[in-house]
């Protein structure tokens, strides 16, 4: 494992230049004065006068101070990109086989960057803080164990929780319920939900005592309510009063004039996976539009192509979580949960706003 250290100071990074060492690629970067430009240290143009050249920790830094990326890095900008992710990648695996949080310090000594550079590096990735990662992927955990297990106790520990009472302090956090509520398919949750007719056609919103945990589409009301039920099929189902019909009200609004924004408490339940993809499309802003593979890079997974569109699938909760942003790579609409016809139609209204 190569250790931060090793590039941090002007002798070694020059040495590292002047050596064409790729593995300090993606530690920092220089820009050459003469020129106007900056690489990286493997680069393979001409090695320039040491007086000539400044270090960067990263390229946004050197960009800051008026340097543009060579021909060369700009051709191989997604090498340079795929460095990080591959970076933040490995972070992810080891933060995954460790039960306790892994200090910042080691997590970032451990992928060979600088502390600072690594948490805002990590964060503009997946979305999520190290920690917040972490507690994420014990909470998946969670969900899987309490599924298996016979006892709330083992699933606990299985988890990688070291004693009941520190899960016990954030369990409604993780689950929206007790962990035996989650077990018993939210026996004893109220769930209020409304049916209303749109433009999109019918559409059900549901609230937890967290927020909005469902926001639903189709032609169906009937269809839409069974969705509700299968996914809380012990919780109790409460119609709306006339309270929450301002709840849908805001809603359809939204809908409706996407520029008005949706500020309303979400009940956001998913893997640590989904949750990173969650995340990263909230990030999306209105009126464009990414592709999976975009998404599968941002939240560090550039394979899990696929992973995306399932947790695309899976979410719960249209337009809050605006999954309809996402398109092929040649910019063609497809695989949209509630129909390509409304996703067509939603992010029309979102261009024209």
């Amino acid at each position: 494992m190569t250790k931060p250290s090793c590039w941090t100071t002007d002798s070694t990074r020059w040495q590292a230049i002047v050596e064409r060492n790729k593995a300090a690629d993606g530690h920092f970067v220089y820009g050459v004065r003469t020129t106007g430009v900056y690489c990286q240290p493997s680069s393979a143009t001409r090695l320039p006068k040491r007086e000539n050249i400044e270090f960067f920790d990263t390229p946004e830094a050197a960009e800051q101070q008026g340097y543009r990326p060579s021909k060369r890095l700009r051709r191989g900008q997604p090498t340079l990109e795929n460095i990080y992710l591959a970076k933040i990648a490995e972070a992810c695996r080891y933060i995954e086989q460790h039960d306790e949080d892994v200090p910042l310090a080691e997590l970032a000594e451990h992928v060979g960057i600088s502390i600072y550079h690594f948490h805002r590096l990590f964060k503009t990735t997946t979305g999520l803080t190290p920690k917040a990662y972490a507690s994420a992927h014990r909470n998946q955990r969670l969900r899987a164990s309490l599924n298996e297990s016979e006892r709330v106790t083992d699933a606990i520990f299985d988890a990688g929780f070291n004693s009941n009472s520190r899960f016990y302090e954030t369990s409604s956090a993780m689950l929206g319920m007790t962990p035996k509520t989650w077990r018993a398919g939210g026996k004893g949750t109220q769930i209020y939900f409304a049916l209303a007719i749109c433009s999109m056609g019918d559409i059900l919103v549901a609230e937890s005592e967290k927020g909005i945990c469902a926001i639903l589409l189709g032609d169906d009301a009937s269809i839409l309510l069974q969705d509700l039920q299968d996914k809380f099929p012990q919780a109790e189902l409460i119609g709306g009063d006339a309270q929450f019909e301002k709840r849908v009200s805001e809603v359809i609004g939204f809908i409706e004039a996407p520029e008005i924004g949706l500020n309303l408490p979400l009940d956001i339940r998913g893997t640590a996976f989904q949750q990173r993809v969650w995340q990263a499309l909230r990030d999306i802003p209105a009126g464009t539009t990414v592709s999976y593979t975009d998404i599968a890079q941002r939240i560090g997974s550039p394979k899990a192509v696929r992973a995306v569109a399932g947790a695309c699938a899976a979410n719960m909760l249209a337009v809050a979580i605006p999954c309809h942003r996402v398109v092929r790579n040649d910019g063609a609409l497809s695989g949209y949960r509630w129909g390509i016809e409304r996703k067509r139609t939603l992010l029309n209204k979102e261009s024209k706003g």
